[in-house]
This record gives structure tokens, sequence and C-alpha cells, in this order.
């Protein structure tokens, strides 16, 4: 038993498992507009494991492929694979397993999910090359994220519908803002190892401006749901809370002092993506 813990502890940390609260809540976001309320268990059990397998999939799938850039880079050496805590064709097995998982979960919902579910792993995939040759990668890895809230809509409603682009949109400039201010970690790293990003083409001073510039797309967005969806006060109320923490993650880095950073990716994000879900949900109970 304690052998089994160890291991699932280490493979939590290599997926990075706490990261979660970031693109669940929206996929509950999503699936609750879809329902006009609350969704059967059903659903939100498969949404769940979809996320779940999706997501521990990813993770192993980008460390197997960054295994060598992450065994140069001082931060990241000591990632679970290579420091060897983890052998290489183990996490490809785990990182099959999810993707089944996920496939299941695609099937359990309805033929439209499923349907879709190759395309959501090509994203996948996609996102783990992006940054050996374009600055746009953290715009992949929003799109990535963005399936959360739209593959729960389908999941529910079992059909593509335009009221819920508006929030995966919001989705993709919400996640490429926040792994904007993610890669100033590693500006300089990626410039000697010949990796993109926006900080490392356009320089620090000008990423945390466009980080602003996404999340500032990302809140309008969000307003523009809740007008299609015709939320109510508590909803407005959760988006002035919304651009508040935006704001605040915002004042945590300067361009020559990064040491909050940690704070603002993860606290306020998680904070942020939450915040989405709960006034949303008050919005939509009936009272």
């Amino acid at each position: 038993m304690d052998v089994f813990k160890e291991k699932a502890v280490l493979y939590g940390r290599m997926i990075k498992i706490t990261h979660s609260v970031f693109a669940l809540p929206f996929a509950f976001t999503g699936a609750i507009l879809a329902a006009s309320g609350v969704p059967s268990l059903e659903k939100l059990f498969w949404i769940t494991v979809a996320m779940a397998g999706a997501r521990s999939g990813a993770m192993g799938l980008n460390r197997i492929i960054d295994r060598k850039i992450d065994a140069e880079n001082p931060r990241t050496a000591g990632r679970e694979i290579p420091s060897g805590a983890i052998r290489v064709r183990d996490a490809a097995f785990f990182t099959v397993i999810s993707f089944a998982i996920l496939l299941f979960a695609a099937y359990m919902l309805n033929p439209l999910c499923l349907t879709l579910s190759p395309l959501a792993l090509f994203v996948l995939l996609l996102y783990s090359y992006t940054k050996r040759f374009t600055w746009m990668a953290h715009f992949v890895l929003g799109i990535a994220i963005a399936a959360a809230p739209l593959g729960a809509w389908i999941a529910v409603r079992g059909t593509f519908d335009a009221e819920i682009v508006p929030l995966s949109i919001a989705v993709v400039f919400w996640l490429a803002g926040f792994d904007v201010l993610y890669a100033l970690q590693d500006v300089e790293f990626d410039r000697s190892y010949g990796l993109h990003s926006i900080p490392q083409r356009f320089g620090i001073r000008n990423a945390l401006l466009l980080s602003r510039t996404f999340h500032s797309i990302t809140w309008v967005l969000l307003g523009l749901t809740g007008v299609l969806f015709h939320l109510n006060f508590f909803y407005w109320t959760g988006m002035a809370f919304v651009a508040g923490l935006l704001l605040y993650e915002h004042s945590l880095v300067k361009p020559h002092d990064l040491s909050r950073l940690d704070m603002a990716f993860f606290n306020m994000n998680g904070y942020i993506s939450v915040a989405v879900f709960v006034f949303t949900s008050l919005s939509l109970i009936r009272w």
C-alpha cells in the first residue's frame, strides 16, 4: 500500500494534479450553461473522467516529449522523468491509459464527443512541439484548455452551438495571458536553447503588456457570455470579482521583479476559474 501511495504521489507530481483547478471549473461552467442549471450526475461524472484522462495524458505526453529540454533547464531538471524517478516507458504507459480513459468517457457521453476526441488529442500533441517553432505556443495551449467548456457543452447538449464560443475563446486568451507570465521564468534558457515564447520574442516588458491585453479580452468575452445567456446580478458580481483578481494578478509581476510570479500564476488563476464557475452557478439557480 505504501508503494502504491508513493507511486500515486509521484505521478501526481508529474502531471501537476493541483493545476487541475485551472480547467475543470471551466468544464463545469460549460456544462451548467448547456443544461441551464445542474446537469445529470451521470453527465458530470463522465465529464470529470474525460477531463482527468485528457489532462493526465496531455501532461504525461508533454513530459515525455520535453524530457531532454527539461534535463537541460535548471528549473525543470528535477522533474520526474529527467531525474529518473519515472522511466520513459512507464510514463508512456500512463499516457496511453489516460488517453484511453478520455476516449472511453467520450464514448459514454455521446457520439459527437467521441467523433471530436481525436481532434482534441491532436491539439494536445501539437502543443508539445509548438514552442520549438513559434511564439504562438501559448495560444495552442489555450485552445487545448478551451476544449474544457466547449467539450462539456457538447457532452450535455450533443451539439456544437455558437453560444458557447465566446466563453471558449475567453479561456484561450485567459490561458495565453497567464502562460505568458509563466514563460517569464525561462526567457534566458529559451533564448539559449532556441525555444520560442512571447517573452523570448518580444521581451519581458512587452510580454507583460500583451498578457494584460489578453486578460482584458478575456474579461470582455466573459461579459459577452453573460449577455448571451442572460445571466443575472450574481454573474456580474462575479465578473467584478474576476476583474479585481486580474488586476491584482498583474500588480504582482513587474519587469524587474518576478519574485511573486508563482502566486500570480497559480493562486490568482485558480481563484479566477473557480470564481467564474461559482458565480455562473449562482446565476443559474432558480430562486
